[in-house]
Formats: C-alpha cells, sequence, structure tokens
C-alpha cells in the first residue's frame, strides 16, 4: 500500500533529513540506541509517510511483528530480524507497528574509504531484511552490545580517542552484518572490486544528469571496456542497464510518493523532454508513467 499523502516539502518532492549529529553523544557521527516511543532520528520526521534519509539506519527488532517500507516493497520483520536502510532509499514507518530493539543510525563520512569498501555499505542490490539464525543473531547482537557500552561510555577515555573507539566497534560489527548480507564468499568478494564500487557511487551521486556510460568511464579514468568487465562481473548487467535501473527506481519513486507532474518527474531524471521520458520509462517497465501513477492510486 502507498502512502498517498504529500510528504513535506514546498515543491512536492520527498524530504530528505539529514544525519541529526545535535542528538548524538558528544557530536559523533553515528547513534545507537533502543527503538520505542519516544526515540526517533528527527523531531520532525514524518514517521507515517514516504520520506528520505542521508545516513544508515540499522534496525535490530527484538519483537514483532512490524511491517516497514522500503523503495516500494513492503517488509515484514519479526523478533531475531534486521532491516538495513541505506542512504537515498525512499521508505516509511508503520504507525500501527510497535518498534522494539535496537537501532544504529550512521553518518556515510563517519568511517573511511576503505571501512565503507569491506563493509558494503553502499550494496544497494542486496536486500534490506536479514535473517540471521541463532548463532550469527548472537554474534551481532553482543557486537552491537558492545558498541552501544563504547558509545555511551564518555567519561573514560578522551573525544578523540573515544571517537577512534567508536569507529573501530562500528566496523566490527558492520563486518559481521556485511557477512551476513552477501551471503557468500563470491558475492563479497565482487563487492570489494573498487571500479565496480567506485562506478556505482559516481552513478549514485549523477544519474539525475548523466545517463552516458563513456561520460563515467572518463570521469573515473577507465575504458570504456574496463568499466563494462567490471560491471558484469559484479551484478551481471552492463553499465548502461545500471544506470536505466536506478534511473528507473527513481522516476518509480517520484511517481508513486509525489504529486509532481509527470514532466517535472522525467527533469528531475534528466529528461528534459516529456515525451522522451515517457518512451524510456514505458520500454523499461512496459507501461506509461501516468498509467503506473494511476495503478498505485
Amino acid at each position: 500500500m502507498v502512502d498517498r499523502t504529500n510528504p513535506e516539502g514546498d515543491d512536492g518532492g520527498i524530504r530528505t533529513f539529514a544525519f541529526p549529529a545535535d542528538r548524538s553523544i558528544s557530536g559523533v557521527g553515528m547513534q545507537v540506541g533502543p527503538m520505542g516511543a519516544g526515540h526517533t532520528w528527527h523531531s520532525e520526521a514524518p514517521l507515517g509517510r514516504v520520506h528520505r534519509i542521508d545516513f544508515h539506519v540499522v534496525m535490530v527488532f527484538a519483537a514483532g511483528p512490524v511491517r516497514h517500507m522500503v523503495d516500494f516493497t513492503e517488509y515484514e520483520a519479526t523478533a531475531g530480524d534486521v532491516l538495513w536502510i541505506r542512504p537515498g532509499q525512499v521508505h516509511r514507518f508503520t504507525t500501527t507497528s510497535e518498534y522494539r530493539g535496537t537501532v544504529l543510525t550512521m553518518q556515510p563520512g563517519f568511517l573511511p574509504r576503505a571501512t565503507v569498501e569491506a563493509t558494503g555499505l553502499y550494496r544497494y542490490d542486496l536486500p534490506p531484511l536479514l535473517r540471521p539464525g541463532p548463532p550469527r543473531l548472537a554474534a551481532l547482537e553482543a557486537s552491537l552490545a558492545q558498541l552501544r557500552r563504547e558509545y555511551e561510555d564518555t567519561a573514560t577515555l578522551p573525544p578523540a580517542l573515544h571517537t577512534a573507539v567508536l569507529r573501530h566497534s562500528l566496523t566490527a560489527f558492520l563486518l559481521r552484518l556485511a557477512h551476513l548480507a552477501t551471503g557468500s564468499a563470491e558475492v563479497a568478494g565482487r563487492a570489494g572490486d573498487t571500479t565496480f564500487t567506485l562506478f556505482r557511487d559516481a552513478v549514485e551521486a549523477g544519474f539525475a544528469t548523466n545517463h552516458s556510460v563513456s561520460a563515467y568511464a572518463d570521469a573515473l579514468g577507465y575504458s570504456r571496456r574496463t568499466l563494462v568487465r567490471a560491471v558484469r562481473a559484479a551484478t551481471g548487467e552492463t553499465p548502461k542497464a545500471f544506470i536505466d535501473k536506478r534511473v528507473v527506481l527513481e522516476a518509480k519513486r517520484l511517481l508513486a510518493h509525489t504529486d509532481l507532474p509527470i514532466g517535472r518527474v522525467g527533469a528531475a531524471v534528466g529528461f528534459p523532454d516529456a515525451a522522451n521520458f515517457s518512451k524510456f520509462f514505458h520500454q523499461h517497465t512496459e507501461t506509461t508513467p501516468a498509467a503506473f501513477r494511476a495503478e498505485l492510486r
């Protein structure tokens, strides 16, 4: 079920919430604490409406069931499940569900790039909902509990050292989480491919204006052939298909969760001409933008 109310924002767009550094202990780029009534990452966050966040959220549930929408899919989580929402994904809380457990939020820039690569923080191809077995869940919860203790202990270390310890503890937790998410050494190996991850990050930053494989290859300093080989190895797709999939996802988000005219949706994803946008959308979804919006509403 799609929320048809217009999210907050004067232009009818989906509102994005920044990481609330003012709510962190000592202002560090992460938070960890209990889920439940009175606990949220932003006092103005429209919990019952679709919105974005520009940081990571990991929820480890102690009870359930809880229904949570992430990028057009409703996930049902229960005790022992883990939900990982990445920056830029649209999502919506279910106001009738009781969220119980522990929630970790983290700012993308809090960790060094090597850690970001090793932990697959931007693996948008992986499912948000994870269901670890008892041994892995116990290890994950123990690691998260240790991270929370370090986060809350501001008395035994000076601030700089406290932050360094937090980064190490957070890395340990994320490595366990990444191992759970990837599920196999083969997939985990692909996640570490620098060529692909650089391309993926560039597409995430530029898909709204740049749909050219050659332009991405030039900007990254790779030949087109090298880029094609790296993206195929990581995803099984061509670079063009990867770019188009990201553009289509953003178009779907805007069509479903905003009241922007279709022409403005097209312009927002790099198609100044509405007819070209409709043709592109139909080619990739076998439906028109208007029909897609109407079906959801």
